[in-house]
């Protein structure tokens, strides 16, 4: 398994070296990552399982977030911090969550 990217990847997910992809399951809650939708994108850990992550992340170059759910060579670790994401949770965001920690629908989350 490799280490975290100092900046965004090059591959895309099929020509990824698979003994670089680490486990979805190796992955936490808050963990910075890159994910790939329409080329890669920095995200953060939601919740993870055996077969896949939920993340949430920045579709574009505007401050928006998107949440979605993704298998592990769509995702590598990152080390760049993105102020927009990293720091959301430590804005006193309150709302209602799921056992998991993702958001009730229709919530302030």
């Amino acid at each position: 398994m490799s280490t975290a990217p100092t900046s965004t990847p090059t591959i895309a997910p099929p020509q990824r070296d698979p003994s670089d992809v680490a486990p979805a399951e190796s992955y936490h809650p808050a963990d910075r990552v890159w994910v790939y939708r329409n080329g890669w994108r920095a995200g953060v850990i939601e919740a993870a399982s055996p077969r896949a992550v939920t993340v949430t992340y920045r579709p574009g170059t505007h401050r928006g977030t998107g949440v979605d759910t993704f298998t592990a060579p769509y995702v590598s670790a990152r080390s760049y911090a993105d102020p927009t994401l990293d720091n959301r949770r430590d804005r006193g965001h309150a709302g209602f969550a799921t056992r998991g920690g993702l958001p009730v629908r229709n919530s302030v989350a």
